[in-house]
């Protein structure tokens, strides 16, 4: 036994010396902490971490733009038919705040239906402009920097569309308020709004109301896009069956 003791200590002093030694060289390499880690057999944690470094940066970045425009057909397939913003609780388009009042009003002369059809073609100008959208998106991505793509990439599940909103907001703007304008008349919204104002303003003693719908519907289809936007990403980020393709498993996937 006292011999087996001996044995025991003398091993377990070369064993510390020797990690100590490993431990002090790998100290000075860029790669300290996982031979550290190795050595104690958990190297299994920094398997996705390793899986990320072995990414080239256009990797990552023809991933997050795939991801993008993917995302953004869903968000166009989704909102641009046929009751995609009037039957969606969630980017269903109301009547302007200062519509209230011209509602009840029609309300008490039994007229409402006006404002119902008004409210169902504010929607139906959104679903009509919703598919013009596409190439303005996609030209978005196409122009990202290297610094956006790698913000977007380490930011949370919906950074993709806070840099839409941030840098883009207003020049899409821009560009969807004629497609809207457009859209608007062809329906009949345009028709619809002034036959309601010529019975509003045939009231005695009523305030005036004033909307610009073509800017009111614009704001309010780009919410909508941005808020499917927002899901597409985090569930193609974060749901392997969204993963449809090689290159977003092996980017998205490791994270």
């Amino acid at each position: 036994m006292a011999v087996f003791i001996r044995w025991f200590k003398n091993k377990s002093c070369v064993w510390i010396a020797c990690l100590f030694v490993i431990f002090l060289f790998a100290a000075n390499t860029a790669d300290a902490g996982n031979l550290f880690k190795n050595l104690f057999g958990i190297s299994a944690v920094l398997k996705g971490s390793q899986n990320r470094d072995d990414l080239t940066t256009g990797e990552i970045g023809n991933a997050l733009k795939e991801a993008l425009r993917i995302g953004s057909d869903n968000v166009v397939s989704r909102l641009g038919q046929e009751d995609g913003f009037s039957g969606d609780p969630a980017v269903h388009i109301p009547l302007p705040e200062e519509f209230e009042i011209v509602k009840k009003t029609l309300d008490r002369f039994g007229m409402s239906y006006l404002a119902e059809e008004l409210e169902i073609k504010l929607n139906r100008a959104a679903e009509e402009a919703t598919p013009k959208a596409r190439e303005l998106f996609f030209q978005a991505i196409k122009d990202m920097t290297f610094e956006d793509v790698t913000n977007i990439y380490n930011g949370p599940d919906d950074s993709a569309t806070q840099y839409f909103q941030g840098k883009m907001a207003q020049s899409l703007a821009e560009e969807m308020q004629p497609i809207i304008n457009d859209s608007l008349s062809q329906v009949g919204a345009v028709r619809t709004y002034d036959k309601i104002m010529n019975k509003y303003r045939s009231i005695p003693f009523m305030p005036d109301v004033k909307a610009n719908l073509t800017h009111y519907v614009t704001q309010k289809g780009m919410e909508g896009i941005f808020h499917y936007m927002a899901k597409e990403e985090a569930a193609i980020r974060e749901n392997p069956a969204k993963q449809t393709t090689a290159l977003l498993k092996r980017v998205f996937g490791s994270k």
